[in-house]
């Protein structure tokens, strides 16, 4: 069995939390927040440490707080010799204080504490700094998901900036989508069918293949209407920041 000890309350921390709770051969053996309050959907607050003194041993700490957050928080283990891995996708190895054995554990995936989600279908992203804790992550891994790679901290943060763009600006188009909707009135779930099929077709075809509009076809007279349509400066500097880099994209 391995032990497991889960530091921070964030969405990472709350979904890596319940996975584990529900995993086999692993065993939650602490979570540690300054904010306890915030899992007591998952956990009795009872049963949450609020300080690193009262840590106990084991196999795995993983330090999922906020990037700002990681440096602070291994400096202050007190203790040594031991496997403390991050969750961050965007912060080297090498953040992680000298004084324990350094790893990550990344989940690509994007997380929100009110949706529930199904961890086996994540990809956990490894790294360690020898061949017996890359081990020891394996098996956490492979307890909590069928997808697992081994990535450097350079790949890693490349893996970060392409997740930003499919996901974070992604649904960021989403946002400013539901918002002309709302200004005309309609309601924003008449474009979910679209957005399902658009995320279904690059399961099939690659993105350059599934890229459809106005933009990929150099339809100046539907950009030029679409322009004059939206009177807000912002959209109208998105709206042609992205037509151009379609367009650059597909000659």
């Amino acid at each position: 069995m391995l032990n497991v000890t889960v530091i921070g309350s964030g969405n990472v921390a709350s979904h890596l939390i319940k996975a584990i709770t529900f995993a086999r051969g692993i065993i939650l053996k602490q979570v540690m927040s300054r904010r306890p309050e915030s899992l007591k959907d998952i956990l009795n607050i009872s049963d949450i440490v609020t300080s690193v003194a009262d840590l106990k041993d084991a196999d795995i700490y993983i330090i999922a707080v906020s990037d700002n957050a990681i440096e602070e928080v291994s400096a202050l283990l007190p203790f040594t010799g031991r496997l403390v891995v991050h969750t961050s996708g965007a912060t080297p190895m090498q953040i992680l204080n000298r004084k324990n054995r350094r790893g990550v554990f990344y989940p690509l995936q994007t997380f929100s504490k009110l949706r529930n989600i199904d961890f086996l279908q994540v990809p956990l992203c490894l790294e360690a700094e020898n061949a017996e804790d890359y081990v020891l992550l394996q098996q956490l891994a492979g307890a909590l998901s069928h997808t697992i790679h081994n990535v450097t901290s350079q790949q890693r943060k490349s893996l970060h900036v392409a997740a930003v763009f499919a996901c974070n600006f992604a649904n960021h188009m989403y946002t400013l989508g539901s918002m002309i909707c709302n200004d005309e009135n309609l309601p924003f779930d008449i474009l979910k069918p679209l957005i399902q099929e658009t995320a279904a077709k690059v399961k099939e075809l690659t993105p350059v293949q599934a890229q459809t509009g106005p933009g990929v076809r150099h339809d100046d007279k539907t950009i030029s209407s679409h322009l004059y349509y939206l009177e807000d400066d912002n959209l109208k500097a998105v709206y042609k920041l992205l037509t151009q880099s379609i367009q650059h994209i597909h000659g």
